[in-house]
């Protein structure tokens, strides 16, 4: 049988040839010039704008980007479909849509005083198409608020050891963002007393686990509360409900103090985490495969037979999906179009063009900084999806519930297996992949409250009325944003909060390409539009076919009509599909709008001449 070290193998290549020719174009095609004063330095603000050292900032940027979503949609696809359709779909796919999209997103609102996406195009389409792109990004980020607050949730439930190193990793973060702009005390020795702290917790972690309310957890786990009464009970758990809360609380506060106080810090400490996670996972795979194998304690929770670095998952269950281990839990799903939304941040997501416009434009401290931070951290992203399948593909737990429920404990006890190479009992390293996973999710999450903050408050412009007033303010439209997720999270099931964020998650990523292929086309007739027109329409076509499948077949033809699964039977159910119905024709209907737009503008800039990006740009000239 094939191993892991093929998937290994296959995305490290494509990767490092892309990052070294293709980043190289796209660097020289934007003009990156560090003579250039970066929005950072110009308008240093000491809240927003914030110039940051190069590894700071990549590790604020690839915390922020890299969420539930490389592990989920992998994991899920793999299973559903096969494990080659998935490692081809992120070793292609990424460098050549996703990383293109991030790079191209950061250098054109590096060009705009990092201003957003949805900033970028109305400068070039006007008012009414700002304003749709504006709406069509804040309500992705309550979405992405949502998900992954209950992602959290899960996580934290069901490995409280990652609950208690979670909270000490963040209190760590505050206390070194103190050490380093308010102490002014040295970086290196700063980055080796609190990244020592931060791994330090993940002991102290399996130590002291932690939970809120009681339930089946590890002995030795401290339970803060006696009751329950107090938390709803999400996926039948009120510790999850808790954890859920306590989240979005904290997502709140994070995005409403100034980035150098948690922000940058944090990120920063967590990205040691992270690669350790990530880059030791695929050492590991490498050393074991040649060297070590895995270590004696690495058994499946099932079966109790010993794991290896072999693939133990099919290679292809067909176009619909019905050969695989999930057949009978899922329903009949083409590999075109939901295999392309189903991998969403691992390969291209529209929300990283909100991380990367709307905070790391704000941060950059030099224009060359944006090949490393845009096109190679989407890259890492992809190695953490390369992760994912390695992670799936040894262990393969394929979870009754699906979901949340199917990605945990093949990315936790998969990946902690895969680190028992290295010589790390099993029973520290699956927690530690827990905690890897709840990093991830942390940063992405209050990064998310953060972006639909600077979303309204583009929205409102400068406010005239007392609503605008209100909406402008970062304690009242903050506040919005975490009540709206949570009750989204109390009336909602996973399956369709998922489904629904990948949609609108990947027709967004179509969207700013369609603003990157703006910009590109008003600043000059000679700039060629295939690097981001092609990966636009490619996304744009299959974004809105998936989502209609969703619509008709999944929502309509199930859940309301019965027809193609168990309809709905309870009036909340059938209320909470009917409204994603109309989310899915809104979001479809703003996308095709935007589009139609965008395309009169390019056809209309290469017509006329150089626009007015040509002036953005002049100092290439």
């Amino acid at each position: 049988m094939a191993g892991v070290i093929w998937i290994v193998a296959l995305v490290l290549v494509t990767f490092t040839v892309s990052y070294v020719a293709y980043g190289r174009y796209l660097s020289q095609f934007v003009g990156l010039d560090d003579s250039r004063e970066t929005p950072a330095h110009k308008y240093q603000d000491g809240q927003e704008y914030v110039p940051a050292k190069k590894p700071v900032l990549l590790g604020h940027h690839y915390s922020s980007i890299a969420g539930g979503a490389p592990v989920v949609g992998p994991i899920t696809a793999a299973l559903v479909w096969g494990w080659v359709p998935a490692v081809l779909w992120v070793a292609i796919g990424n460098p050549l849509l996703g990383a293109v999209h991030d790079f191209v997103s950061l250098s054109s609102s590096l060009r705009h005083e990092g201003k957003s996406i949805g900033y970028i195009i109305g400068e070039y389409v006007g008012e009414r198409g700002k304003d749709m792109l504006l709406w069509f990004a804040f309500l992705l980020t309550i979405l992405v608020v949502a998900v992954f607050a209950l992602v959290i949730g899960v996580v934290l439930n069901a490995y409280p050891s990652a609950a208690t190193a979670s909270l000490l990793y963040v209190t760590l973060a505050f206390v070194f963002g103190v050490w380093l702009y308010q102490l002014n005390l040295p970086f290196s020795v700063g980055t080796v007393v609190f990244v020592g702290g931060v791994f330090a917790s993940v002991w102290v972690g399996i130590q002291y686990p932690l939970a809120i309310v009681p339930g089946d957890y590890p002995s030795g786990t401290t339970v803060l509360l006696d009751s329950t009464a107090f938390f709803p009970a999400l996926l039948d758990s009120a510790n999850i409900g808790a954890w859920v809360l306590v989240m979005l609380l904290y997502g709140a506060a994070a995005s409403i103090l100034p980035v150098w106080m948690l922000l940058q810090p944090r990120d920063y400490l967590s990205s040691f985490l992270l690669y350790a996670g990530v880059g030791g996972s695929l050492l590991a795979v490498i050393v074991g495969t040649f060297i070590t194998g895995m270590g004696s304690d690495a058994v499946h929770p099932e079966t109790g037979s010993a794991l290896n670095f072999e693939i133990t998952t099919g290679a292809w269950y067909g176009f619909l999906g019905q050969g695989g281990p999930l057949a009978e839990m899922i329903p009949l799903m083409p590999l075109f179009p939901l295999l392309f939304l189903t991998i969403a941040c691992g390969t291209i997501s529209g929300f990283h063009a909100l991380v990367s416009s709307g905070t790391t434009a704000k941060q950059l401290n030099k224009e060359t900084d944006a090949k490393l931070i845009g096109y190679g951290g989407m890259l890492a992203e992809g190695l953490l999806a390369a992760v994912a399948l390695c992670a799936v593909t040894v262990v393969a737990l394929p979870e009754s519930s699906g979901g949340i429920g199917l990605a945990l404990p093949n990315f936790a006890t998969g990946g902690g297996a895969l680190l028992t190479a290295l010589g790390i009992p099993f029973e520290y390293a699956a927690p530690f992949m827990a905690l890897v996973l709840a990093s991830f999710l942390l940063t992405s999450m209050d990064t998310a409250v953060r972006l639909g903050r600077y979303m309204l408050e583009e929205i409102v412009g400068t406010p005239e009325t007392t609503v605008e007033q209100y909406a402008a303010n970062r304690y009242v439209n903050t506040s919005i944003i975490a009540i709206v997720a949570f009750f989204l999270l109390g009336s909602g099931r996973w399956e369709d909060l998922w489904t629904l964020f990948g949609g609108a998650n990947q027709l967004l990523a179509s969207l700013a390409l369609l603003t990157g292929t703006v910009w590109l086309a008003n600043w000059s007739q000679s700039k060629q539009l295939l690097s981001t027109g092609g990966p636009m329409a490619l996304m744009g076509f299959i974004t809105v076919i998936g989502l209609t499948w969703t619509g008709l077949y999944q929502i309509l033809g199930g859940r309301l009509l019965g027809i193609t699964a168990d309809a709905e039977t309870e009036l909340l159910g059938q209320a909470s599909a009917v409204v994603q119905l109309a989310i899915i024709a809104v979001l479809i209907g703003l996308a095709l709008s935007l589009f139609k737009i965008g395309y009169d503008n390019i056809q209309m800039a290469r017509g006329a001449g150089d626009g007015p990006a040509a002036d953005v740009a002049s100092d290439d000239d």
